[in-house]
């Protein structure tokens, strides 16, 4: 009777722990072989340094990259690759292999044979470390290699690595970087020259005449750094050749055999004309630097311990599993975090964690600088989806990179606005270099002569002026979840506002008396439903900006603003034209604008007032409307995908079609193909594609938790058989965590407590409230 009790409880006991949702431990990732080559890799990062990291063939190997690190033809170049050798060698096959990605601590090891690595970037300064331990003596030998050791020109498709991409102005050369052997360690940086493609844009684009006063990021741009290790020395200098591309390699070696050994990389960037001001920055950074891996690892569990969402299925290597969203929404988020304090945005076409192009399009081979749709290039649509899931993530602090960069580029964008059309504003195009003018390949060179200058000569980017918006709206809503202080960007979104006010009356003008229509209102023609409808009247998408944007404006900050600037913020909200709808099968659709002149795209710009500007929801008036045009309108079945930037999957759960988002969840967040689950792509963009996965974890967030009047909806579109653990952030300085298991629903913990009178579940499950007086 005591073995029947004993079976039993160990049965039950057995089970329970197979039923329990996952934690953060369970998405850790555990590799037990070795790496084919870099496309395997595992990404770690902190601060602004991503690296990939990965062990072939017995050796360790590891890229690194640094955010804002752009060449003269601002190319995103990585700082190099590191190869680190031990003998005797204790990575000599497969047997006891671990490779392990701690998330919790945001740490990789690597150990086998009594020997561990482990390597981390310390969070609050720019350095990366790699340290060994063993149970016997070894030698280490770490080398740098280099690509960059000589000047090589850039043909073909390789320049879409740059912002000359598919119209590169005469030769291009990718400039070679200054490497050596100093105070026994290895120095490496790369000086951008004075003349740069920013010149290039200038002048393209006819902006010479106030070229002086814009701000020009490259212009002498250094950056590198120095690697060291305890107790190492010079070795020489070899060549090789990594998948298709050759290089030299530098390297330092441990003056004897030893149990421990350490190896630390230095990172540092400056603008300036004189090199020796990059060189004094790098020993300053040497001689003051204190580790701080404890602090970096309490950042880490604190990054993990404001937001999360754990989900759990029975099969977790299933590929389209409710297990996978859950671990791939963690591990996209741990990518996010790896540029937390970047200088610039995470980039969305692979971040700071792109590898040889080769393992991503077999025809590209070209060297590891290279990502497609350039390094410089904010292409705005994309980046908006990086960067909107960090407000239910609480992820305040990382959106500064990408808020803040825009405050940077707001005089280079004024300036256009007055030099083309002598009318204020900012003036944001598709396609913005980090200098704030357009692409100059997509300006597009042939361009005919009597063309206004301050037009994009393109197809699919003509008049898209208003994704801007969309991280103004980010910067409103900062104040709302968190209440963040955002005067400093009340003067940009009311110059962003601005432009189109005045743009849009001086293009009237110039085709007829009136600057208004017989209502009043603006006359949002030439314009553009995303980059899908073009020569688009009156958009849907623009309309729904300038709505949101204004409203918003007035209500957040009409304390700071000027009394005159609050009385024209309430005359221009009288100017915006009304929403605009159609019929599909004698039932009332949102329209994707007035009227259009053709279809360049695939975007779902007629649901843009469902998302991101949330005009139609769950809970707000006509829900019904926006359900059908999901449901009927005949562009949206036609584009509808979970591929790269397709926001099927958001729009699906912003209308409460909860069969939908999760069958495009599943679709989004199901593991990549790569060794990696969450480098996905490339999609339309390139691998790891970061707005593949901002895109999926906007779409979780908003199945398991909506706003609308006040109150905090749990569950809108999530189906009732996935069980899901989850902490998010609303508006109001609020927190949420609830867990739905085995059909119910606890709600464990609302920070602040008094807003647990505004939460409504709308699982149709017992509520079962804890209450933690702590």
């Amino acid at each position: 009777m005591k073995k029947l009790i004993l079976h039993i409880f160990l049965f039950t006991a057995l089970f329970s722990v197979k039923a329990q949702i996952p934690t953060l431990e369970n998405y850790n990732q555990v590799w037990t072989t070795q790496s084919k080559n870099a496309s395997e890799s595992m990404p770690l990062g902190g601060g602004d340094i991503g690296v990939n990291v990965w062990v072939e063939q017995g050796n360790l190997y590891f890229y690194f990259s640094k955010s804002g690190t752009f060449d003269e033809h601002n190319t995103l170049l990585k700082l190099g690759r590191v190869k680190v050798e031990l003998t005797p060698n204790p990575f000599k096959n497969d047997e006891g292999f671990h490779q392990e990605l701690v998330l919790k601590d945001g740490y990789i090891t690597v150990s086998q044979n009594n020997t561990e690595v482990k390597l981390w970037v310390d969070v609050f300064s720019p350095v990366i470390h790699v340290d060994v331990k063993s149970k016997e003596a070894l030698t280490m030998q770490a080398s740098y290699e280099s690509w960059r050791y000589k000047n090589r020109k850039v043909e073909g498709r390789a320049n879409n690595a740059n912002s000359y991409k598919w119209a590169p102005q005469g030769d291009i050369i990718s400039y070679k970087d200054s490497i050596s052997f100093a105070d026994n360690g290895i120095q490496f940086y790369h000086k951008n020259r004075e003349h740069t493609v920013f010149d290039v844009a200038v002048k393209q684009q006819k902006m010479e005449s106030v070229k002086e006063d814009m701000m020009n990021p490259l212009k002498h741009l250094t950056f590198g750094g120095v690697m060291k290790g305890t107790n190492m020395k010079s070795k020489g200098v070899y060549t090789g050749k990594y998948v298709n591309t050759d290089f030299q390699g530098f390297s330092l070696v441990s003056r004897k055999p030893s149990k421990k050994h350490s190896l630390e990389l230095y990172l540092h960037t400056v603008q300036n004309e004189d090199v020796s001001v990059w060189k004094q920055g790098l020993q300053d950074l040497l001689a003051s630097y204190k580790s701080k891996e404890k602090e970096t690892k309490t950042w880490w569990n604190n990054f993990w311990d404001r937001s999360f969402i754990y989900t759990k299925t029975d099969n977790k290597t299933q590929k389209d599993s409710a297990y996978q969203i859950g671990q791939n929404y963690q591990l996209f988020r741990y990518m996010l975090g790896c540029n937390a304090y970047g200088k610039y945005p995470t980039k969305f076409n692979g971040g700071l964690f792109t590898y040889d192009p080769v393992y991503t399009k077999e025809d590209h081979t070209f060297t590891p600088d290279f990502r497609n749709w350039g390094g410089g290039t904010m292409t705005q649509q994309n980046q908006r989806l990086v960067y909107f899931p960090m407000l239910k993530s609480g992820d305040f602090d990382m959106m500064v990179s990408q808020l803040d960069y825009y405050l940077t580029l707001q005089k280079n964008a004024e300036l256009r606005s007055q030099v083309y059309w002598n009318h204020n504003g900012a003036a944001f195009t598709e396609q913005l270099e980090n200098f704030g003018l357009p692409n100059p390949a997509e300006y597009d060179w042939k361009r005919p002569e009597d063309y206004d200058p301050g037009l994009q000569y393109n197809a699919w980017l003509e008049y898209q002026w208003d994704t801007v918006f969309e991280f103004c709206k980010m910067m409103l809503e900062q104040k709302e979840y968190a209440n963040i202080d955002i005067k400093k960007y009340n003067n940009f979104i009311l110059s962003c506002l601005r432009f189109f006010d005045e743009h849009y009356q001086y293009l009237a003008k110039k085709r007829g008396r009136k600057a208004l229509d017989a209502k009043g209102h603006l006359v949002l023609f030439p314009g553009s439903a995303v980059e899908t409808y073009k020569m688009a009247n009156n958009a849907n998408s623009t309309i729904s900006a300038l709505k949101v944007i204004t409203e918003k404006l007035l209500k957040l900050s009409s304390e700071d603003l000027t009394s005159e600037d609050v009385e024209y913020l309430k005359g221009f909200q009288m100017r915006i034209p009304p929403l605009n709808f159609r019929e599909i099968n004698h039932q009332k659709v949102l329209s994707p604008a007035k009227t259009w002149e053709r279809i360049n795209n695939t975007e779902a710009a007629q649901l843009y007032p469902v998302y991101p500007w949330k005009l139609y929801g769950i809970g707000q008036p006509d829900l019904e409307v926006a359900q059908n045009t999901y449901k009927l309108d005949e562009d949206l079945i036609k584009f509808r995908s979970h591929v790269g930037w397709k926001q099927a999957n958001i729009m699906a759960a912003r209308l409460g079609l909860t069969n939908e988002a999760s069958k495009y969840t599943l679709l989004k967040m199901a593991n990549s193909e790569r060794r990696f689950p969450t480098f996905w792509g490339p999609g339309f963009d390139w691998a790891p594609d970061h707005n593949w996965g901002g895109s999926g974890m906007i779409g979780m967030q908003e199945m398991l938790m909506q706003e609308v009047d006040g109150k905090i909806l749990l569950f809108p579109a999530w189906p009732k058989h996935w069980d899901v653990h989850f902490k998010l952030h609303a508006t109001q300085n609020t927190t949420v965590e609830a867990r739905l298991e085995n059909g119910e629903v606890e709600i464990i913990k609302v920070i602040p407590e008094s807003r647990k009178k505004d939460i409504q579940n709308l699982l149709d499950f017992t509520i079962i409230e804890k209450i933690n007086l702590n």
